[in-house]
């Protein structure tokens, strides 16, 4: 058994002050006696203007946001999963990349979000991240003491064929740090989750962006944890905060005995 908390934002343009929240954050969950902790997508800059993050945004060395929450990692010596950060890899190419950190606070490895999110929800409400993220090319996974953990970001979740390779790959957990729409949210967000935990009977983190961003950008919410069977155990509605349970990391394993359908395709 360990524990997982998922934390919740509302993160804004400014990297200092997004990093201070999260870190009240992150404290709150280790007074919650959690293992493992997971951030939402772009936590430490929201925006989606290439220019300004062009500007602003540094290689994974330099990330200000990311050296914060290393120093965390190695003062509580807890495992880390930063959702995502809009990473610099060169001089006009942009990452939105997730970061797992171990608890003596190095990286252990990184995922860059693989579907950008090009939508038109209406005339007011259009997103093309293809224009400003370069897309990644390979799936990840990684071994947590606890059991191996499949990773992902938000746009990702409405590609089951990315968590079933993950879960064949033996991940016991599925990581979906998100900024979903206010609108696409209402709909599909909690039903594609659990979707996604039954499919593969794998635990779901999902930690969210939640609430009226700087810019007028309306996200979600709603951070879940989910069991392999598709139980909702913790969730939060739209305010900043963590949830954190108990993870069971036999339960997908005894669910793949009794169901065995990820052994075909």
């Amino acid at each position: 058994m360990f524990r997982v908390s998922c934390i919740q934002l509302r993160s804004n343009n400014n990297i200092h002050n997004n990093l201070k929240k999260t870190s009240k954050l992150i404290t709150k969950a280790i007074k919650q006696k959690t293992d493992f902790i997971i951030t939402p997508e772009v936590s430490s800059h929201f925006s989606l203007k290439k220019k300004e993050l062009l500007k602003i945004c540094t290689s994974m060395q330099n990330d200000i946001y990311l050296k914060g929450i290393k120093k965390l990692a190695k003062k509580y010596k807890k495992w880390i999963l930063i959702g995502s950060l809009i990473i610099k890899v060169s001089k006009n190419k942009l990452v939105n990349r997730s970061v797992l950190i171990d608890k003596s606070g190095k990286v252990r490895t990184y995922y860059d979000k693989i579907h950008m999110y090009d939508v038109v929800l209406s005339r007011k409400e259009k997103y093309f991240e293809s224009k400003i993220f370069y897309p990644g090319k390979k799936i990840k996974t990684f071994k947590l003491p606890w059991g191996k953990i499949g990773l992902s970001i938000c746009y990702d979740l409405r590609f089951p064929n990315l968590y079933r390779k993950l879960s064949k790959a033996g991940s016991l957990f599925l990581s979906v740090p998100s900024a979903f729409t206010e609108t696409t949210g209402k709909k599909h967000w909690h039903s594609l989750l659990k979707a996604r935990a039954i499919e593969n009977f794998c635990y779901i983190f999902a930690p969210a962006q939640g609430g009226i961003h700087y810019n007028g950008r309306k996200t979600f919410g709603h951070s879940l944890i989910i069991s392999p069977d598709g139980e909702i155990i913790k969730e939060l509605n739209k305010s900043e905060g963590v949830i954190t349970a108990n993870i069971n990391p036999n339960l997908p394993k005894n669910l793949r005995l009794r169901i065995p359908s990820l052994k075909v395709d």
